[in-house]
């Protein structure tokens, strides 16, 4: 490429991502196109469960008053908002992998769950939680068994896989026959099998040992969990949200 054309090209990208700026387009552009799908994820089987733009396909739990937001290619929702129930898929998923990115705020609280019923209270009562939070910043002390990747309150992570606050996060899932892997940016980081001895065991000792329905059920909704840090501009976005049935 010769040096006149070369000038040419730059000038006339400079000037339209000027005029860009100059409409305010860039902070308005949609980001609707990481939620798709490609041609390959759509032929293995893949479900897009976010469609970037609304919440259809999702409801809050038990249709309680929640303050979930879609917008700019996101699912968020922020301490400070008003209602602060969960959100659930309208449909429940047995065997599956799933995949999701998110981020979290600084001092940020929030999970996602799977398994879900509406049977109880919370959603925390029936559906066993991948914990998101910041591992680092969080204003109260937390045990290995509440940091990033861990299924809550039963196996902590195996490594520490999560980025900064504010960067994004990919997350797997899988169920399959009660065997479940968490995944956290390429990195498996918790394993277990679900109504085994060992898992018994563990669930008669910790938290859940009174929680009947606790993981009771082998099919469920995907929930994701408000933001409930106590620090009022804290939050958690979500987007890509992906699923496959096994």
């Amino acid at each position: 490429m010769n040096t006149i054309k070369f000038l040419c090209i730059f000038f006339v990208t400079s000037l339209q991502f000027t005029q860009l700026k100059a409409n305010n387009l860039i902070i308005k552009m949609d980001t609707t196109i990481n939620n798709q799908l490609t041609a390959k994820e759509s032929a293995d089987g893949w479900q897009l469960l976010f469609d970037g733009k609304t919440l259809d396909g999702w409801r809050t739990f038990k249709n309680q008053a929640g303050s979930w937001k879609a917008k700019d290619g996101l699912l968020c929702s922020y301490t400070a908002d008003s209602g602060n129930a969960d959100l659930i898929t309208d449909n429940m998923y047995e065997n599956f992998e799933l995949d999701i990115d998110w981020k979290i705020s600084a001092a940020g609280n929030s999970g996602i769950l799977y398994m879900v019923t509406e049977d109880y209270d919370a959603t925390y009562l029936s559906g066993p939680e991948y914990q998101l939070i910041d591992d680092d910043g969080f204003p109260e002390k937390i045990e290995d068994w509440q940091k990033t990747g861990a299924n809550y309150a039963m196996q902590p992570p195996l490594t520490k896989a999560a980025n900064k606050p504010g960067e994004w996060n990919t997350t797997k899932i899988i169920v399959n026959k009660g065997h479940v892997e968490h995944w956290l940016n390429g990195k498996k980081v918790v394993e277990y099998n679900l109504w085994s001895n060992e898992w018994q065991k563990q669930k008669a000792a910790g938290k859940w040992k009174d929680a009947a329905g606790y993981a009771a059920s082998k099919k469920g909704h995907i929930a994701l969990q408000s933001s409930h840090s106590k620090t009022e501009s804290s939050g958690i976005c979500f987007k890509n949200i992906k699923l496959k049935q096994l």
